[in-house]
């Protein structure tokens, strides 16, 4: 019994130890990204807590501190580069709607590495940033829920859509160009109307208020809300230029949708110094 006990204690004391952290993020090496924020593989990439501030250069602005701190860990595959950001957010905040925020993270870095670096409130003209975006509303999509008014307000009384009448067959031509009628965002392209394949987006800037699409740079995510916040692995194409040992920078945001946190109402940080470990 009292080796037993001291078996525990050894247990516990491991578990209690502060996690291994770093001043700067660093992409470690593995033949693998892993998508799942559970998978054991993070625990061999060291951890970068970073203070977040409140965005308070441009409107509109947010001046009063939500998200305290998010932690950082990144691994790459020599092709593409995984950042897996943790931070702390009782509500999970998935459903869209009127006057509803949903929460959302961001991933920011310099096009090209250079020893000026762009401003890190979205770049400035002539200093393009890439950004890549994720949304808790998209991942809840991707992750089986409908893109339907029924599906996302189940409660709702709807007596008829026209578009679903009898006479049109279902995935008729009719029955899409009619149903494009009471979809407008779809019926314009819009990018952000309609069911996801994946739960991010790739971005860029030049400055504030000048987020616009940008070139696909693959990019992809997982999101998971646990008892005290989220935990979402971000992926995209590894930056150009970022080789073994050298180092480009990377800026993080965090939205909390049930502080009615969304566009430039965000937590953010500066620019952090981003390493590539290994070959």
């Amino acid at each position: 019994m009292k080796y037993a006990v001291f078996i525990l204690a050894i247990i516990s004391a491991a578990c209690s130890r502060p996690q291994k952290t770093v001043n700067e993020v660093v992409a470690v090496s593995a033949a693998k990204l892993p998508m799942d924020p559970a998978d054991r593989a993070w625990d061999n990439a060291p951890a970068h807590i970073a203070r977040m501030i409140p965005q308070d250069l441009v409107e509109p602005r947010l001046m009063t501190p939500s998200t305290q701190q998010v932690t950082i860990r990144s691994i790459t595959n020599g092709a593409e580069i995984a950042f897996r950001l943790e931070w702390e957010d009782p509500d999970s905040n998935d459903l869209p709607g009127p006057a509803k925020m949903v929460d959302a993270c961001a991933v920011q870095i310099p096009e090209k590495i250079e020893k000026d670096l762009p401003e890190p409130q979205m770049g400035q003209e002539g200093k393009r940033v890439q950004v890549t975006y994720w949304r808790a509303d998209w991942q809840a999509a991707v992750n089986g829920r409908g893109d339907t008014i029924r599906d996302i307000y189940p409660n709702a009384s709807i007596d008829h859509y026209p578009f679903e009448s009898k006479p049109l067959e279902p995935g008729s031509g009719e029955q899409k160009e009619m149903a494009m009628l009471y979809a407008p965002a779809r019926a314009l392209g819009n990018i952000r109307g309609g069911p996801r394949t994946v739960p991010v987006e790739d971005l860029v800037a030049t400055g504030p208020g000048t987020l616009t699409p940008g070139p696909p740079l693959g990019a992809n995510g997982r999101g998971v809300h646990g008892k005290t916040g989220w935990s979402v692995v971000i992926s995209r194409r590894l930056p150009e230029g970022l080789a073994p040992n050298q180092r480009s920078h990377a800026a993080f945001a965090i939205w909390q949708g049930a502080k009615q946190e969304a566009g430039a109402r965000k937590m953010r940080t500066g620019w952090i110094p981003l390493v590539r470990r290994g070959s």
